[in-house]
């Protein structure tokens, strides 16, 4: 059964926002090595504009706008800090 460890809406200004949610799942998902499904999103103007996930059967990858590219998933911690850390340059 999968099991939730980390639900989050985090308001950054009255435009924007980031979540993040993360699973931990009983096996892999298809195309991914490791056993975590995760969404980490940032919002702005009700715009996903930025979004690290891992569809089943696509991998990790994140989208830049309309642009997917892939992302290596080494730990959930380094997820996060890469997460945070692109979503800072939004913030320019």
């Amino acid at each position: 059964m999968a099991r939730l460890l980390l639900r989050e809406r985090r308001i950054i200004a009255e435009d924007r926002f980031a979540e993040i949610v993360i699973w931990q799942l009983p096996r892999r998902l298809a195309g991914s090595r490791h056993r975590f499904k995760y969404r980490l999103a940032l919002v702005l103007d009700e715009v996903c504009v930025l979004r690290f996930d891992n569809e089943t059967g696509k991998g990790d990858h994140k989208h830049i706008g309309e642009v997917e590219v892939p992302y290596r998933f080494t730990t959930l911690e380094r997820l996060i800090e890469d997460f945070w850390k692109e979503v800072e340059q939004w913030q320019r």
